[in-house]
């Protein structure tokens, strides 16, 4: 089976890349449950595609991705593009300023709930970002749509994530890691997590080691240990490592 890389040749290096980039990069945040905002969006994905269908539209694609001045406009502007298969002229377009809208707004208007929805916006997004995916190979490669979606699958079956969860259960897949890098893994996909869950999921031999640990990463500013040591936040410094972590794994 070719892969999405060989089914998107048509498309110039400078788009194709980045596409691809952010699309792994959307997926591969969502396998961390890495939910939050800043970490899983799909606004430089939906500016790459419309790039990509506007130089469609007019045989000429640009070196580099652009971003509309108005968004929205510029993809209701695709459809006058009546040559166009209907899912660039019609379909894609007007899912784009959805997929754009929902982490640029969203991220700052959740009010309670016992449903993460941090969760649902980024389940939100990997699903549609999968879709359009699906119908860029499909069109670009002049298949079907049950072997593209094969193909934008395959990009998903590469991604083995290192945090695994099932219930109020998670584990981190490779043991071998330290037991900082573990605390910084399973702190990443929520903004805080108690001390006593971070016990249950790493189950280190010595807990007095551990709870030395959490003590010398708050320090040393990896994370926020709350006064009476019971919850733990991730810090900049300590996504930091987490992002090499992830980058090392691939």
């Amino acid at each position: 089976m070719i892969t999405a890389e060989q089914a998107l040749t048509t498309i110039p290096d400078g788009l194709r890349k980045p596409l691809l980039k952010e699309y792994s990069g959307i997926l591969r945040n969502y396998l961390e449950r890495r939910w939050t905002p800043s970490e899983l969006s799909g606004g430089k994905f939906c500016e790459i595609v419309y790039t990509i269908l506007n130089g469609y539209s007019t045989g000429n694609y640009p070196s580099s991705p652009t971003k509309p001045i108005n968004f929205v406009d510029a993809c209701r502007a695709l459809e006058s593009n009546t040559s166009n298969p209907r899912s660039f002229q019609i379909l894609i377009p007007r899912i784009l300023p959805a997929l754009y809208d929902i982490r640029n707004n969203r991220g700052v208007g959740h009010v309670g709930g016992d449903v993460d929805p941090n969760h649902i916006d980024a389940s939100a997004v990997l699903s549609i970002a999968s879709w359009i995916m699906a119908e860029l190979i499909r069109v670009f490669h002049n298949i079907n749509i049950q072997d593209a979606q094969k193909i934008a699958d395959s990009l998903v079956d590469r991604q083995t994530p290192l945090v695994w969860q099932s219930g109020d259960i998670r584990r981190v897949l490779k043991p071998d890691l330290s037991i900082r890098n573990q605390i910084l893994l399973l702190s990443s996909g929520s903004k805080t997590v108690t001390k006593d869950d971070l016990l249950r999921w790493i189950e280190p031999p010595n807990r007095y080691y551990f709870y030395r640990l959490l003590r010398e990463m708050h320090k040393s500013r990896l994370i926020e240990l709350s006064s009476d040591e019971t919850t733990i936040e991730l810090l900049p410094p300590g996504m930091t490592i987490v992002e090499s972590i992830i980058s090392s794994s691939d």
